[in-house]
């Protein structure tokens, strides 16, 4: 009788190249994502040792987390960004690495244009230097960020050395409500789980409610794994996943479609294979989210109070100092909290989907007066669709701006930094203390929670204004 695999073991074990007794396996990587973060040290300890990237056909550098998102056009001015986006190209060029540096069409957020152009694919293996490529597993993919060090051992060896996780899967079951996105279910599951919840683990996530998600719905819950602590996400791949990939620049055509399908089709979970831990969620019970505090798990429906600390597990004192930095109380409402910020962008919700999100509440309203709007698509094929799809006419109609592609506000390494005790309502991916500025205030959203938190100055849940619009069309 044949043994009963999960997806994950049998991706998992399809690359295994070597194992070692009571040690890690020696696993191949299909496709390396390079950034210009974390890659410049890989490349000189490549150089000291006089190696070459082992297939540079399989390894794509574009720069994403230190560019400016307005006039690319110009010289970057911070010297620190602009050295390292000087060395990715430097470095991409003598090792004959595809480069999408700024002011190239396919230039974008790593984990937004490896999918768009195909680079992704079901049953692949996938790393790169940033901890959000669990991104990948959307289609089917284990995917999982690497440090500096193994950067370097995946350009010298297309290999790497590493323990296989435990496996967990998350089943959600029924409906979402109405004004329910996927970035909320993500949030949700964290703040069952905590930030340390699934450490460990690699998730596979299943149930009615993944099921009919778009792609990208699929990617924002997947780049969000690692943030309950998990080494990665993935959701078996589907007809969506098949229809999505199919005809882009780096899948295969003709008969090596035909024949990568013939694998694709069956990277399932098998009945009555087992995981080692396995938890079910009803989705109905899912509400718009927001976090309140200063970690992902800190989060609640938008029409809950912050909890006491007497009715949590965990450090009351932490707890307390993380309330006394985001200047809330126990048992406040987020609802009405003045904002002075919105971001909408980043690896977890930069897509084109979430621009329709945001687009669908601010039509026919104004931007606040009190709030600075930051709406920053994740590559230039984004781009491009907002424009033609008329999102960008509903933005300047009612007041926004449209940056350039890139990080943005996600992670204080560029220009745009949210300033000290600003809060901002946040589509990205952390909240942690400084995470978008020295001193800023996070709150974590989806688009349709952030745009209504942009045309009222202040947290509002978005089903009151969605119900508005409902009733005066």
């Amino acid at each position: 009788m044949s043994v009963k695999k999960t997806l994950f073991d049998k991706v998992w074990d399809s690359h295994v190249v070597h194992q070692i007794e009571n040690g890690p396996d020696v696993l191949f990587i299909d496709r390396h994502m390079v950034h210009e973060v974390t890659s410049p040290v890989a490349f000189l300890g490549l150089k000291s040792r006089n190696i070459r990237v082992m297939h540079p056909e399989k390894t794509f550098a574009t720069a994403d987390h230190n560019t400016p998102t307005i006039n690319q056009h110009l010289p970057v001015e911070d010297p620190l960004s602009a050295n390292q986006l000087k060395m990715l190209e430097e470095n991409a060029n003598e090792y004959g690495i595809s480069y999408w540096g700024l002011g190239h069409e396919k230039n974008g957020i790593v984990h937004v244009v490896g999918p768009e152009y195909g680079i992704t694919q079901p049953g692949a293996t996938i790393v790169c230097g940033d901890s959000h490529t669990s991104t990948h597993g959307a289609f089917g993919a284990i995917a999982f960020g690497i440090g500096t060090s193994e950067v370097e051992m995946v350009l010298a060896t297309q290999c790497i050395m590493q323990p296989k996780p435990k496996s967990m899967r998350i089943n959600i079951t029924g409906e979402l409500q109405y004004g329910v996105t996927p970035k909320d279910v993500a949030l949700f599951i964290i703040s069952q789980l905590s930030t340390s919840g699934a450490t460990g683990y690699f998730v596979e996530y299943a149930g009615d409610v993944f099921k009919q998600m778009t792609m990208e719905g699929r990617m924002t819950v997947c780049n969000l794994s690692i943030e309950m602590g998990a080494r990665g996400g993935m959701i078996a791949p589907d007809e969506t996943t098949f229809h999505y990939v199919k005809g882009r620049e780096f899948t295969p055509k003709g008969a090596a479609w035909d024949k990568a399908m013939d694998y694709w089709q069956t990277l399932y979970t098998d009945e009555g294979a087992t995981f080692d831990k396995e938890l079910t969620f009803d989705g109905s019970l899912i509400e718009p989210m927001i976090t309140y505090g200063t970690n992902p798990g800190m989060g609640m429906g938008i029409s809950k109070d912050i909890p006491n600390a007497s009715s949590l597990s965990g450090g009351a004192s932490s707890y307390k100092k993380s309330l006394q930095y985001m200047q809330f109380d126990e048992g406040d409402s987020m609802i009405g909290k003045p904002i002075d910020f919105v971001f909408l962008g980043s690896c977890t919700n930069g897509r084109i989907e979430d621009f329709r999100a945001f687009a669908s509440i601010i039509k026919g309203r104004k931007k606040a007066d009190n709030v600075t709007a930051w709406l920053v698509p994740g590559s230039h094929k984004v781009e491009d669709a907002i424009k033609e799809e008329g999102i960008l006419d509903i933005l300047t109609e009612a007041g926004f701006e449209l940056r350039e592609p890139g990080c943005s506000a996600c992670l204080a390494m560029n220009d745009d930094k949210v300033p000290a005790g600003k809060l901002a309502v946040s589509t990205s991916n952390r909240n942690f203390e400084g995470r978008q500025g020295p001193g800023s205030r996070t709150l974590l959203a989806s688009p349709l929670v952030a745009a209504a938190a942009a045309v009222t100055g202040k947290v509002t849940d978005p089903r009151t204004l969605m119900e508005e619009t409902v009733a005066t069309s």
